[in-house]
């Protein structure tokens, strides 16, 4: 897209922003033009507090299908837009709930968890919902006696165990882009910058973890420079979040850590994040659709969880 058209679209969208008491939010891994015209970017525990919290009559949630969902519940009353409808999740799609359903009738008694990288679905079976921001303290919290079973992501849940030492009964969910990094072409890579801090989202894969200095959320992974002496970083996870680091950080150099496909930080990218474009967002403003649906049953059962997270993130220190 050129300077000119974006220029014009970036005024199109504040103005209708205006018009529409519209509130765009948008998650680190959405293009660059897009976190920059956002009212509010951030990872998934921050964007569920800004959507419970708002006041704007519509929500453009840039982002992905699961997120905007979570919108929908956290706040039912507002109408929420997104950009394309089919970005969907890899990692959400990995869990379907008919499965997950039949799956659970083996755990009767287990308090189940869910990472909130699920569909709403998901959500109304599940006691609790977690982010990576919260997931190893929220794990704490359950009393050592009772049984877990946490979904759906395997490389999230083996962290959290080993982080927490709870022995959880884990869904076999993954996604796509964390489970594609390389290992061997890491290596290579710190061996060819050695001064270079690796950080890494707790979604990929435990070889990658375990050559980690940081492990941490999208956030975390955000704020870790933040007075460090490192000059370098080679960050595993989604690509999107070099936008913010390098605005943050001008004196650092971020490296996406490389994938298995070629010499490109292509395989580091989510093609669903990456479907949601300025134009698409414009015009999504502007007709206010495609929007969420989903039934006041759903509504309320996916609630009781992402509510219970809420409340319990913001308990006193």
């Amino acid at each position: 897209m050129n300077e000119e058209r974006k220029q014009e679209l970036f005024k199109q969208i504040n103005e209708l922003k205006e018009e529409k008491n519209a509130v765009v939010l948008a998650h680190y891994y959405q293009e660059s033009d897009i976190q920059d015209i956002a009212d509010f970017v951030g990872d998934s525990l921050a964007l569920a507090q800004r959507a419970a919290e708002t006041e704007a009559d519509l929500i453009v949630f840039a982002g992905v299908h699961f997120m905007a969902e979570t919108a929908k519940i956290i706040n039912p009353s507002k109408k929420v837009v997104l950009p394309d409808m089919a970005a969907g999740c890899s990692l959400a799609d990995s869990c379907p709930p008919d499965q997950f359903r039949e799956f659970l009738k083996n755990y009767p008694n287990h308090t189940v968890v869910t990472y909130i990288n699920a569909s709403a679905e998901i959500k109304t079976m599940s006691d609790w919902v977690c982010t990576s921001s919260n997931a190893v303290e929220l794990i704490n919290s359950i009393p050592e006696d009772q049984p877990i079973v946490f979904a759906p992501d395997v490389n999230l849940g083996k962290y959290l165990i080993e982080k927490t030492g709870r022995d959880m009964v884990l869904w076999e969910g993954a996604c796509m882009v964390h489970e594609a990094f390389d290992l061997e072409r890491i290596i290579e890579l710190k061996q060819k910058y050695p001064d270079a801090a690796m950080i890494a989202h707790p979604e990929s894969e435990t070889p990658i973890l375990k050559i980690a200095e940081f492990i941490g959320s999208t956030a975390a992974l955000l704020n870790y420079p933040e007075g460090k002496n490192h000059k370098r970083y080679i960050v595993a996870t989604e690509h999107g979040i070099l936008h913010k680091m390098r605005l943050r950080y001008p004196d650092i150099e971020f490296i996406p850590a490389p994938g298995v496909e070629d010499n490109t930080c292509a395989c580091s990218e989510c093609a669903f994040m990456k479907m949601n474009t300025l134009e698409k967002l414009y015009r999504c403003m502007r007709d206010e659709a495609p929007f969420i649906e989903l039934d006041e049953a759903t509504i309320a059962n996916a609630r009781r969880p992402i509510d219970r997270m809420l409340n319990w993130n913001l308990r006193p220190a």
